[in-house]
C-alpha cells in the first residue's frame, strides 16, 4: 500500500530513453490535478493482490495529524536531530550543553523516555578535539618561541620575559568578551592562540633596546626607562594599524561575520592590553630579573636594522 501511495504521489520510473547524448527517465504519477490536496488522497483506490481495486479508506485508517517529514536512520534506529544556531551574546553551545545536563533535566527526560539514547554533536562533539588541537599547537609554538629568542638573545631568561607578553595578551581578550558581551567560544580560543606570534614582537624589540642601552653603560632601571621611551612610538603605529585594520569586523552585524567575531575580538582587545602592558610590565620585569642576579652580564648583540637606522 505504501508502494502504491509514493507512486501515485511522487512517481515511479518506468522507463528510460536515451535520446542523443542524454538519458530521459519516463516517470509516470497521477496528474497534478489529482494530487494537489488531502481530498485527493481520500479518492485513492488501491489495488488488492488478486487485482481489485478498492478505496483507500477500505484499507486504511486515516488520522491527520503532525509528523516529521523526513525519517533518518543511523545504524538501523530512527533518529531525530534538533539543532539551532547559538547566539554568541546570549550563551554559547557548551553552556547550553551544561545547563542541561547539569540541571537534572537530561536525566528526567531519559528517565522517562529509557529506549531514547541522546548524544551531542556539532561544535560540542568537535570542542574537546579542537581544543586539544589548539593546545598542542599553541604548545610546539611557545617551544619554537623560546628555542629562537634563546639564540637571539644567548640566555634562557630574557625569552622568558618577553613571551611573558602572551599571558597579557590573553587578559585583554578575555575582557573584550566581557566589554562586549560575548561568551567565550571556540573561535575566540583559536584567536586568543594566534596572539601568541604577535604580541611578542614588540617586546622581542623592547628588550633587545634595554640590551642595547645597558651596553652603552646604563643601569638596568635607566636603559628600561629608555627603551620604553624609544619604541614607544614604533610600537603604538604597529598596534594601533593592525587594531584599525580589523575595525571594520569588529563593527560588522551581519549573521555572516557572528562566526568570526569572537576570534577578532580576541585579537583586537588582546593587541590593544599587550600594547599598554608591554611598554610597563616587560621593562619592570627586566628590572626585577636584574635586581634578583637572574640575568647576568650583557653580552655584545647584532644591532636590528631598527637600531641602525636610529643611529
Amino acid at each position: 500500500m505504501a508502494g502504491q501511495l509514493r507512486a501515485a504521489l511522487l512517481g515511479e520510473i518506468a522507463d528510460t530513453q536515451r535520446i542523443g547524448d542524454q538519458e530521459i527517465e519516463v516517470l509516470i504519477r497521477l496528474a497534478e490535478g489529482d494530487r494537489s490536496s488531502l481530498d485527493d488522497l481520500a479518492d485513492l483506490t488501491i489495488a488488492l493482490p488478486g487485482g481489485l481495486r478498492v478505496p483507500l479508506e477500505v484499507v486504511a485508517n486515516a488520522e491527520e495529524r503532525r509528523e516529521w517529514a523526513r525519517i533518518t536512520r543511523i545504524d538501523g534506529r530512527r533518529t531525530v536531530t534538533v539543532e539551532a544556531n547559538v547566539d554568541a551574546r546570549q550563551a554559547s553551545g557548551q553552556a547550553i550543553v551544561d545547563d542541561l545536563t547539569g540541571s537534572g533535566w537530561l536525566e528526567v527526560f531519559l528517565t522517562r523516555h529509557p529506549n531514547v539514547a541522546i548524544s551531542f554533536e556539532g561544535q560540542v562533539a568537535s570542542s574537546a578535539e579542537t581544543g586539544g588541537s589548539i593546545g598542542r599547537g599553541l604548545l610546539i609554538g611557545l617551544v619554537g618561541i623560546f628555542v629562537i629568542l634563546s639564540f637571539q638573545f644567548r640566555s634562557y631568561v630574557e625569552p622568558l620575559i618577553v613571551m611573558l607578553s602572551i599571558p597579557l595578551a590573553f587578559i585583554g581578550a578575555i575582557w573584550g568578551h566581557v566589554l562586549m558581551g560575548y561568551y567565550l567560544s571556540m573561535p575566540s580560543l583559536i584567536g586568543a592562540a594566534s596572539l601568541a606570534g604577535i604580541v611578542v614582537n614588540n617586546a622581542i624589540l623592547l628588550i633587545h633596546f634595554i640590551k642595547t642601552h645597558r651596553e652603552r653603560g646604563l643601569d638596568a632601571v635607566a636603559a628600561a626607562g629608555q627603551a620604553s621611551r624609544d619604541r614607544l612610538r614604533a610600537i603604538l603605529i604597529s598596534s594601533t594599524t593592525t587594531i584599525a585594520g580589523l575595525l571594520p569586523l569588529l563593527a560588522e552585524t551581519s549573521t555572516q561575520a557572528a562566526a568570526i567575531k569572537p576570534l577578532v575580538i580576541s585579537v583586537v582587545f588582546g593587541l590593544l592590553s599587550a600594547t599598554v602592558l608591554v611598554l610597563l610590565v616587560i621593562p619592570a620585569l627586566y628590572v626585577l630579573f636584574d635586581d634578583w642576579g637572574w640575568l647576568g652580564k650583557a653580552t655584545e648583540m647584532e644591532p636590528l636594522p631598527d637600531q641602525l637606522s636610529k643611529d
